[in-house]
């Protein structure tokens, strides 16, 4: 078996999200099954630098695009196969998407709509490669106009599956981007690339591909729903059958702490005392106070509405006057960047933020955090709450997507049986959260119970092994 994934952004060489964990990680375990799995992604100047025994193997001219050089190389680390789209005017920038401001590359249509041409086009009949794929795989709008570009250009397309990562991402382009991108004028209907009156590239994946996945079971069914469909939800459900849900998962060499060289001390569920060595680093390194009881309440996230940091927001001054610190590190919607970082600045010593992105420091507040907060309002599938479990972090999730997929509540049935692994709460305001984490740091105050919790959640397996085998079983129906 042969798969050619193509994705935007891939761990470790470019990252803004659980996307590039899930891009540099699935192929990989798809190989320790035995397929010849190979990433194409754009060529940003960040990743060329890090990838090892860069060749380039093409140079070609597109008349929509100008100058164009193909890429091989290989991922730091475990040697993966990866190939990168060299184009200066596109790739050669700081942002993968958007601008410093946070606002989107004006010409995004063009640049992601050159990564879908090529990946298409390496897919198909014509390619120049030796590599022939079995399947094409795209993951998000960023790869959706490529089973568009197969279906017309080829009489009998290579297969494709189309993974949604979150359907609110959808690439939305005015219609005159339609002829520069190459695509047909039959393609603009209800039937192919258009969306009220617009191009959107996700639908295109969504109509144009041979299979449908998405990160988890319950977000599976919630985007057939009105509620949550983003306006596709009649695409997806007529779709049903083609459309399976397969949750993400986790490195678990990137993430173990009894080996992650990012932590001051390691820890394991059968030796727990690195556990609160890293708390108490991590309230030094964030001056902190070096309170070994307060429970510390930790988020790495971005600060937006989706992830429900407006709510913990809203809750600070009650959980504060509980007696819990906060450490916080993302970045996101400025109102919600200038409000954290005014609570920092009112509460020294009890609230942490960093406005940014920084890899170790995500670890570290994993591992030295004692509880994790993470009540997305909507979360195809989410990392960080199996992160965290990994951690003996137990987390507070709302019930949704993923979150609902990966955490069990800690009922009292469920403490009794060893079956919980954190807090979720199935209404998400200020009230409900509060309660949840007040009852999480009441049994926190509890040792043994707290223990046990712990080594619940570190015992649960989010590896990549069983749903590598899921897609591996899903290109196996596509392949022609």
């Amino acid at each position: 078996m042969k798969v050619l994934f193509a994705t935007s952004e891939a761990h470790p060489l470019a990252k803004t999200g659980g996307l590039a964990d899930v891009s540099g990680a699935l192929p990989a375990a798809l190989r320790d099954l035995g397929v010849d799995a190979r990433v194409l992604m754009p060529g940003y100047p960040a990743a060329l630098e890090k990838a090892d025994d860069l060749t380039r193997i093409l140079r070609i001219r597109l008349p929509e695009h100008g100058e164009i050089g193909l890429l091989q190389g290989r991922f730091p680390g475990d040697g993966a196969p990866v190939y990168f789209i060299e184009h200066a005017g596109y790739y050669a920038r700081k942002g993968l998407y958007q601008d410093a401001a946070a606002h989107d590359w004006p010409d995004n249509a063009m640049r992601f709509g050159l990564l879908s041409q090529f990946a298409a086009w390496l897919a198909g009949p014509g390619s120049p490669l030796d590599f022939k794929p079995d399947v094409l795989h795209c993951n998000d709008w960023q790869t959706g106009l490529a089973p568009a570009y197969l279906r017309y250009e080829a009489a009998r397309p290579t297969p494709t599956v189309f993974t949604v990562h979150n359907l609110a991402y959808q690439g939305i382009f005015p219609p005159d981007v339609l002829k520069p991108l190459g695509l047909p004028p039959e393609s603009f209907s209800i039937d192919g690339v258009e969306y009220y009156g617009n191009i959107s590239f996700l639908k295109a994946g969504l109509y144009y591909a041979s299979r449908l996945t998405t990160v988890s079971p319950s977000y599976a069914g919630e985007i057939q729903t009105e509620a949550c469909g983003m306006g596709l939800h009649g695409l997806l459900a007529a779709r049903s059958q083609e459309l399976t849900g397969i949750l993400n998962g986790i490195d678990l060499r990137e993430w173990d702490p009894a080996h992650d060289p990012h932590l001051p001390a390691p820890y394991s569920a059968d030796k727990l005392d690195g556990k609160l060595a890293n708390k108490r680093a991590l309230q030094d390194e964030l001056g902190l106070g070096p309170d070994a009881h307060a429970p510390l309440l930790g988020m790495v996230s971005r600060l937006t509405q989706q992830k429900g940091s407006d709510v913990v927001v809203e809750a600070v001054p009650q959980l504060i006057e509980l007696g819990a610190q906060f450490t916080v590190l993302g970045s996101g919607e400025i109102e919600l960047e200038n409000a954290w970082s005014r609570l920092a600045a009112a509460h020294p010593g009890r609230i942490a933020v960093k406005i940014g992105y920084d890899e170790g420091l995500a670890h570290r507040i994993e591992a030295g955090a004692d509880i994790f907060l993470m009540p997305s309002r909507f979360e195809p599938c989410g990392l960080n709450q199996m992160y965290s479990q990994r951690y003996g972090t137990p987390p507070v999730v709302h019930r949704v997507g993923g979150l609902a997929d990966t955490v069990t509540h800690a009922s009292p049935e469920n403490l009794a049986s060893g079956a919980a692994t954190g807090f979720v709460i199935d209404r998400l305001d200020r009230a409900s959260l509060v309660d949840a984490v007040h009852r999480a740091m009441a049994l926190y105050r509890q040792p043994r119970a707290w223990e046990k919790l712990m080594r619940s959640a570190m015992a649960r397996d989010f590896g990549w092994a069983g749903r590598a085998q899921q897609y591996l079983d899903v290109y196996e129906k596509i392949r022609t």
